[in-house]
């Protein structure tokens, strides 16, 4: 009975691995291999073909029940919904837009979501108290700040965000799918402004088959200076 039951549980697991496997191979995201030329080539319809992957997407915010989130951008709510299904009835996800009609519609849409929290606010900051969110999310926004407020833009989020959060940003890469400038964000662009606001890279990668890339950032605070070393004048450097 005892054999029977491990080899039921050993299955179960095997089952589970193989799935998650599959679903890794589904969307592209389990190497940086290049399998094929057109592997990056966009293949989805839309503005947003990103979000044919938000489980991923999700899963990469890794938040938890009871965590606080803040959707800047949110339009009609779609990803403040998911993020409100995540961290259930004892977080909040701050829905904020700077149109007053999309907030009304989406307090409309996601009545059953009281954890949602359509928020208006004006194009410098989310109107959020210091050290209120684990997590800041804009997907798809970023280029659409004013350009000579981007970086205070961040500089606020570092306020709201608490020291051990994270900020999740998603644009489409522009210098690579136009030469002209548009809805995007220079990837370099976004890292440089990043760390004169405080923030480090923890994580990047360029979505398959979508033209956007997703960044992760924690607070520059979390790093601090390394200590100097102190090398012996016998000493020889390791070749």
């Amino acid at each position: 009975m005892l054999k029977q039951r491990l080899y039921c549980t050993t299955l179960c697991f095997a089952l589970i691995g193989f799935t998650a496997l599959l679903a890794g191979c589904a969307t592209g995201w389990t190497g940086t291999r290049i399998t094929r030329a057109d592997q990056h080539v966009r293949n989805e319809e839309g503005r947003y073909p990103y979000r044919e992957n938000a489980d991923d997407i999700l899963h990469e915010m890794d938040l938890r029940r009871g965590d606080v989130a803040v959707d800047i951008g949110a339009g009609d709510g779609w990803w403040s919904a998911l993020i409100a299904e995540r961290v259930g009835k004892t977080g909040a996800v701050y829905a904020v837009e700077i149109k007053e009609e999309l907030v009304k519609q989406m307090k409309i849409d996601h009545a059953a979501l009281p954890q949602l929290k359509p928020r208006l606010s004006g194009t410098d900051g989310t109107g959020l108290e210091e050290n209120s969110c684990d997590l800041a999310f804009i997907s798809q926004v970023y280029h659409h700040l004013d350009s000579d407020g981007q970086v205070d833009y961040l500089r606020h989020l570092h306020d709201v965000v608490r020291p051990t959060g994270r900020l999740m940003v998603i644009e489409r890469y522009i210098n690579i799918v136009t030469k002209k400038d548009g809805h995007g964000t220079r990837f370099g662009q976004l890292i440089n402004q990043a760390e004169e606001a405080g923030w480090v890279l923890l994580r990047y990668e360029l979505m398959p088959g979508t033209y956007h890339y997703r960044s992760i950032f924690a607070q520059t605070e979390l790093f601090p200076t390394e200590p100097s070393r102190r090398r012996s004048a016998a000493a020889t450097p390791a070749r």
